[in-house]
């Protein structure tokens, strides 16, 4: 059976499923198949609970003619999702970037949907999968979609892009995450801008931040859309504040780094007419979630969550940041970085001789390159360990900045901080 065949099937319902657990009756089920498991053996599971087709690659589970044979699942999913996009003939919007990818689509999605109906990318679901799934979450009465496109080698960009086919485009910028897969700054720098390549082919649009040299250099060759001048940073402590033509935008999100993420969503706005109060309310009804940078308020201490991910840039702004804060006490609990490559030890120790140069009252590193680097403060070689000496010298009184990549799983030490 071919794509058109398939899309016959999935446009009664525009439901795609590749989880058994969580199947919904007349969705068409993707057995895909990884290191440890292989979707195959669920298709009649699948079927059962409601699935009107299972599509299968392995002929030796084929039950009846509910399930459909194709050569390979993962590549009919991605077929399927690019002709599902041409169909749908509406804006496409693409970002990526080393930080604030997800916060910037959710932004760009809350403003968005204050005048339209939008789909966008569910959480940090933003690879060769992701990218599919979300394009066939959007239905006929979809009016505009964002798409987050993440990466952590050359060429991914530009494979999701043709899979996308984007209108508009934005990278938040080019930091140090994912050395060891881009092999350096350079990689990174290279492998971002394949969404630019792929806009200047199509005759696409960008929008850029001015300030950033890079953006700049890289679509000196494309139309550009930029951040209107007239938003003025108003400050951070700790929440970000803008000033514009029509007043103040309070924002709900800590740190200056967080200022050029709203400032991608109200130029988006406004390139989608949208009104400065419309824009101004979605702004300021946005509350970050998923442990990104997340203000929590305890018994007795005051904590900045950011535990979702971590590098080496991500690190560097948001410790600049809240050394800044006008808080009398502050400690810093970090957690590893990873996905550096051959680069991780020097990294690791460039924090660290940062955060030791800051006036905390106390910096406590956790995980195994941490616990390698030279420092006067405290260093940790697992969780257990950091949540030993934290019960055994209970936090009070502070304001907390957790910080560490996504595997540390830092947000644990909330059940022990008070």
């Amino acid at each position: 059976m071919g794509i058109k065949e398939i899309y016959t099937l999935y446009s009664k319902y525009y439901l795609v499923d590749t989880d058994t657990r969580n199947i919904r009756e007349h969705a068409l089920f993707f057995a895909l198949k990884g290191e440890k498991f292989n979707g195959n053996k669920f298709a009649h599971t699948a079927l059962e609970q409601g699935a009107a087709f299972a599509i299968i690659d392995e002929i030796e589970f084929k039950i009846n003619d509910k399930t459909i044979v194709v050569d390979n699942v993962l590549e009919t999913l991605q077929q399927l999702a690019n002709y599902h996009r041409l169909q749908l003939r509406i804006p496409i919007i693409a970002l990526t970037g080393s930080n604030g990818k997800t916060t910037t689509k959710e932004l760009i999605n809350t403003v968005l949907s204050e005048k339209y109906t939008t789909t966008a990318t569910l959480g940090n679901l933003n690879n060769h999968i992701g990218v599919p799934l979300t394009l066939l979450s959007m239905t006929p009465n979809t009016e505009i979609g964002i798409v987050e496109m993440g990466a952590n080698h050359q060429k991914e960009i530009e494979f999701l892009c043709g899979i996308a086919a984007p209108d508009f485009g934005y990278i938040t910028n080019f930091g140090k995450a994912h050395l060891e897969g881009f092999g350096g700054i350079e990689g990174v720098v290279k492998g971002k801008s394949e969404l630019y390549a792929f806009l200047q082919e199509h005759h696409k649009v960008a929008f850029i931040n001015p300030k950033d040299p890079i953006q700049v250099e890289k679509t000196r060759e494309l139309k550009t859309i930029c951040f209107p001048e007239y938003l003025k940073f108003l400050g951070a402590d700790p929440f970000v504040k803008i000033a514009s033509e029509d007043g103040e935008i309070e924002s709900n999100l800590i740190g200056a780094y967080n200022y050029t993420n709203i400032l991608a969503a109200i130029t988006i706005g406004i390139h989608f007419k949208l009104k400065a109060t419309e824009i101004k309310k979605a702004i300021e009804n946005y509350t970050p979630t998923n442990n990104r940078s997340q203000i929590i308020e305890k018994e007795s201490n005051h904590i900045i969550l950011d535990a979702y991910n971590a590098n080496p840039s991500s690190m560097e702004v948001a410790l600049e940041n809240f050394s800044k804060l006008k808080k009398a006490s502050k400690v810093v609990i970090l957690g590893d970085m990873f996905e550096l490559g051959a680069q991780s030890t020097i990294e690791h120790q460039a924090i660290v001789n940062l955060a030791d140069a800051m006036p905390f009252s106390q910096t406590l590193y956790v995980g195994e390159h941490f616990y390698k680097t030279s420092t006067q403060n405290k260093q940790f070689r697992n969780f257990e360990a950091l949540k030993a000496y934290i019960t055994a010298n209970p936090l009070k009184q502070e304001s907390i900045l957790i910080k560490g990549s996504r595997g540390m799983q830092l947000e644990r030490i909330l059940a022990i901080i008070d």
